[in-house]
């Protein structure tokens, strides 16, 4: 697979730099979260890929049946094809480190290659992620830093659905950071924060 196999927006940083992929919600595209990935991580490569599946003309990275119900089995086609889109780009750009971050179903498919692909993002920003079925278990050594960020109020994701994540993550040995605001599917600026906090021990 190719590093520009996705329509997406590429921002070099520096030589050896980690790379931050960012990953937009539903109906959102490259522009999204792309310079808030650069503000986050200013000497970071940042790399935006558009979702490849059209929902109505709303972009997204994987299909879904309604409303919190998932085709499986096209996810696990995003799962494979963005997971070869990120190590081609980790190639391309020699980076030392490889982070993301995601909203909705930006953070869906990134926590499905976390969970599905341990090893390739050494660390993930999961913004109001919605896993509504039970991973299996690794059967890897590799480990990973977590943060996931949430509404208590979420009518996509609820809170149990949320915990049962985090649990999961913890089960499999990650080192998981977990940021509440009493709101609902809405990015909060505490989420910001949380995730500034998170990702600055990979700033250059």
């Amino acid at each position: 697979m190719s590093y520009d196999s996705y329509v997406h927006r590429a921002r070099p940083g520096a030589s050896g730099a980690p790379i931050l992929f960012v990953f937009h919600g539903t109906g959102g595209d490259e522009n999204q979260f792309f310079d808030f990935g650069g503000r986050l991580l200013p000497g970071a490569t940042v790399i935006s890929p558009r979702g490849d599946i059209s929902e109505h003309g709303a972009a997204r990275f994987f299909r879904r049946k309604a409303e919190g119900v998932y085709d499986c089995e096209d996810l696990a086609r995003a799962t494979e094809r963005m997971s070869e889109f990120v190590a081609a780009n980790r190639e391309r750009y020699g980076s030392s480190t490889v982070l993301g971050l995601g909203f909705s179903n930006g953070a869906n498919i990134l926590a499905n290659i976390m969970i599905e692909k341990p090893g390739l993002f050494d660390a993930g920003v999961l913004m109001h992620p919605l896993i509504p079925f039970t991973p299996k278990d690794r059967k890897v050594e590799d480990r990973a830093r977590v943060l996931i960020t949430a509404g208590q109020h979420d009518p996509i994701s609820s809170v149990e659905r949320t915990s049962a994540l985090a649990d999961y993550f913890r089960r499999q040995g990650d080192a998981v950071t977990l940021e509440w605001h009493g709101g609902g599917h809405e990015i909060r600026p505490n989420e910001i924060e949380a995730a500034k906090t998170f990702l600055a021990p990979h700033g250059a």
